[in-house]
């Protein structure tokens, strides 16, 4: 005989069965189920954005205001080259031009400059500088400013 009000007026149930452990299994992976979900998701946002390059070695210290204001204004086709405090100078022997395409040597290796990075505005500075970018994909180039290859 079961009683009934005790049950809460569900046909009786033997405590502790195998259906009903299962159950209880299913329950509670299903309420921590989203929380697992968020954090895998937060996780992989983390490990896939790419290190923030930007740096001041103050190699420009020196530079006069108006010379500051046009390096802060430079822009590519991809976009603003950010400052000087970002590009690094580059020997003569260390860029040149192939086949009408600018290519430069970032640590030992020549990386092709994309044409949409090439500065198109005179050079103020007269050395040759570019803004390189380092990801999990390699060096790309942000901004790449020919010099006068004397």
């Amino acid at each position: 005989m079961s009683n009934w009000i005790f049950s809460g007026g569900h046909a009786p149930r033997q405590v502790g069965s195998a259906s009903s452990r299962n159950e209880h299994r299913k329950q509670q992976v299903a309420r921590w189920k989203p929380c697992f979900q968020v954090t895998g998701a937060a996780l992989l946002i983390v490990l896939a954005a790419p290190p923030s390059s930007a740096r001041d070695r103050g190699q420009f210290v020196n530079s006069s205001p108006e010379m500051k204001a046009w390096f802060d204004g430079l822009r590519s086709g991809k976009g603003p080259c950010c400052s000087d405090a970002d590009g690094s100078a580059v020997s003569d022997v260390d860029w040149e031009t192939r086949n009408g395409h600018y290519r430069v040597r970032i640590d030992g290796e020549w990386v092709d400059v994309p044409d949409d990075a090439v500065i198109t505005e005179p050079n103020r500075v007269g050395r040759t500088m570019v803004w390189p970018m380092r990801g999990y994909q390699g060096v790309s180039i942000r901004c790449f400013m020919p010099g006068s290859m004397t």
